[in-house]
């Protein structure tokens, strides 16, 4: 049998806290070479949005794995449409198929609070900058917000409305330009679909964090050469980044999973700019799928079908 798990489904299964717990554990638990990487196949479509897939999720000590398919149509609402298939490491059966959309906001928005946790200055008065009001800067928001307390929220988005919407929902203020928002805030956080810069170097300031999830395709590219080339620049995975090809493995100083273990120690000092660009990880994937399944088998939450019958 094969369980359903639809986006009302997974918002009362899931839980900051442990997805953050479940997600600093898998960086931890990566740290070495794994047998079978990660990988992201994406094909342009004859219409305007592209397929992606993500295989395979894997993570020691979990005894399944994950398919991931997308469809991605800028402009839609969600943009992001298609499953997550938990299937059983002992006899490929299908667990479960989860709403892939939000599976990756709730993974992508948590492991980019996490890394922006960890390489931001350990300020208690930091004013946080959101670039893009969409589901995952939802998500980043209150992700830092279970992992520090901040000072202040700004937000910016082309569309005002969201903007408004998502400062009402945090407590923040509305800003009108993404150099705005970098100008009265400690952290920025990016999660846009801009294919030309936002922020250059001029526009920032020593000391600053910035969180940029427009590194996931070519062509995308949220932060200018300067900026890059004169911060810290931490990723999640060097060699999928490198495939993905938006960003050039020069631009690349370490990986999350190493300064989590200490193999590197992030930010130099406090004068330090700081820069976190992921582009989102199979395994992720199944940390919160596991996670979801399991909560979800203890609750009866979901349907169950026989796709077999």
């Amino acid at each position: 049998m094969t369980r359903l798990l639809t986006r009302s489904d997974l918002g009362a299964l899931l839980e900051p806290s442990d997805c953050l717990t479940a997600l600093r554990e898998g960086f931890l638990a990566t740290g070495g070479a794994v047998a079978i990487p990660g990988q992201r196949v994406r094909t342009d479509l004859p219409f305007p949005g592209t397929a992606t897939a993500l295989i395979p999720g894997l993570l020691p000590g979990i005894e399944a794995y994950t398919v991931k398919v997308n469809a991605k149509f800028p402009g839609a609402r969600p943009a992001l449409r298609g499953v997550i298939c938990l299937h059983s490491g002992t006899d490929g059966e299908l667990l479960a198929l989860l709403d892939s959309a939000t599976v990756t906001a709730w993974r992508t928005g948590l492991a980019a609070a996490l890394g922006t946790h960890v390489l931001a200055r350990p300020d208690q008065d930091a004013v946080v900058g959101v670039i893009g009001a969409g589901a995952q800067a939802d998500l980043m928001v209150r992700g830092l917000g279970a992992l520090r307390p901040c000072a202040e929220l700004v937000v910016h988005d082309t569309d005002f409305e969201r903007a408004a919407e998502f400062a009402v929902r945090h407590g923040g203020r509305v800003l009108g330009s993404a150099t705005e928002i970098a100008s009265a805030a400690d952290i920025v956080l990016l999660a846009t679909w801009s294919r030309t810069q936002l922020l250059s170097l001029a526009d920032t300031r020593a000391g600053q964090h910035l969180t940029s999830l427009g590194a996931d395709e070519p062509g995308k590219r949220e932060l200018a050469a300067d900026l890059l080339g004169a911060a810290l620049v931490v990723v999640d995975d060097r060699q999928l980044v490198a495939s993905v090809g938006a960003l050039a493995p020069t631009d690349i100083d370490t990986t999350l999973g190493d300064v989590l273990r200490g193999s590197h120690p992030g930010r130099a000092d406090t004068t330090s700019r700081s820069v976190y660009a992921p582009v989102g990880l199979p395994w992720q994937d199944l940390a919160l799928a596991w996670l979801a399944y399991q909560r979800a088998e203890r609750d009866g939450v979901g349907r169950r079908v026989n796709l077999l019958g």
